[in-house]
C-alpha cells in the first residue's frame, strides 16, 4: 500500500527513544523529512543520523525540555525555521509522575500539562496553518489507561483529557482537511522501558501481570504502534477524524 506519505514535513514531539523514535525512523522510511523534539542531545544526534542513513533529506532536532519553556515561542520558531508541517506526531508523556490520588493540585497540573497540556499549546500554533492548506494529521499517543482507568490516577486522568480533547477538536476542524486522531498503546516494552525493567526485575508478577491483563500473553513492540501511526497519518485515514485506536494485545 502507498501511504502518500513521501515528501511530507512531519514534526515528531517526544522522538528520541522509544516508540517515538520508532516512529520517526518509520517516517523517514517512508521517505519523510523528519523534525525531531527531545530532550536529550545524544540521542537525538544518533536519531538524525539513522534517519539520514535511511533517506537523505534535511532532517532537523531541537533539544528542548518542554515543561520548562515557552510553547507559544517554540511553535512559532518551528513554523519559521520548519514549517509549515503536513503532520504532527504528539508522543510527550508519560506515568513517572507522583501517583498520589489526593495530591497537591500542582501535582495534578504538572500530569495534565505534561501527558496533554504541551499538545495543546502547540497545536493552538501549529494547526492553523494546515487549516489554511485543507490538509493535515494531527496524532497523539494516549494510552489505553485512559480507557480502563487502573493504574496511576494521575496519569490516567491526564490520558482521559487528552482523549475528550481528541473527540472535541477532532470534531470541530473536521470539515477542514485536518484530521485530528489518537492511539491507545497498551503495554510496550522497549530497551529502557518501565515494562522491560519490571520483566527483569520482578518477573514473577510481570508473567501474573501478562497473564491477567493482556489477552495477547505478550508485550507490545514498538513497531506495532508506529506502523498504526503511519496509516494514521496517510492520504487513507482521510475519514478518521477524532478517532481514537486502542493498539493494546486486548488489554482487560
Amino acid at each position: 500500500m502507498n501511504l502518500e506519505i513521501r515528501n511530507k514535513n512531519v514534526l515528531i514531539i517526544g522522538a528520541s527513544k522509544g516508540i517515538g523514535r520508532e516512529i520517526s525512523l518509520a517516517f523517514a522510511k517512508e521517505g519523510a523529512m523528519v523534525t525531531a523534539i527531545a530532550r536529550n542531545e545524544k540521542l537525538l544526534v544518533s536519531l538524525q543520523h539513522e534517519m539520514k542513513q535511511i533517506y537523505e533529506a534535511d532532517h532537523k532536532y531541537y533539544v528542548c525540555d518542554l515543561m520548562d519553556m515557552d510553547l507559544t515561542v517554540l511553535a512559532n520558531k518551528l513554523l519559521i525555521e520548519k514549517g509549515p508541517f503536513d503532520i504532527i506526531v504528539h508522543n510527550v508523556g508519560g506515568s513517572l509522575v507522583s501517583r498520589n490520588a489526593l495530591g497537591t493540585l500542582d501535582e495534578w497540573e504538572y500530569a495534565w500539562k505534561f501527558n496533554a497540556g504541551i499538545a495543546i499549546a502547540l497545536n493552538n500554533i501549529l494547526i492553523p496553518p494546515m487549516i489554511e492548506k485543507k490538509w493535515g494529521r494531527v496524532i497523539h499517543i494516549s494510552s489505553i489507561s485512559a480507557q480502563m482507568l487502573r493504574g496511576n490516577p494521575l496519569y490516567a486522568s491526564a490520558k482521559a483529557f487528552l482523549n475528550a480533547y481528541v473527540t472535541t477538536v477532532g470534531r470541530t476542524i473536521a470539515s477542514s482537511g485536518v484530521v485530528m486522531s489518537a492511539v491507545m498503546p497498551g503495554a510496550v516494552a522497549f530497551p529502557g522501558s518501565y515494562w522491560d525493567e519490571y520483566t527483569r526485575t520482578d518477573p514473577e508478577r510481570c508473567n501474573d501481570f501478562l497473564r491477567h491483563h493482556q489477552a495477547a500473553g505478550r508485550f507490545g513492540t514498538t513497531k506495532e504502534i508506529a506502523d498504526v501511526v503511519l496509516f494514521m497519518a496517510s492520504e487513507q485515514a482521510s475519514f478518521m477524524q477524532a478517532a481514537i485506536i486502542p493498539v493494546d494485545g486486548a488489554n482487560m
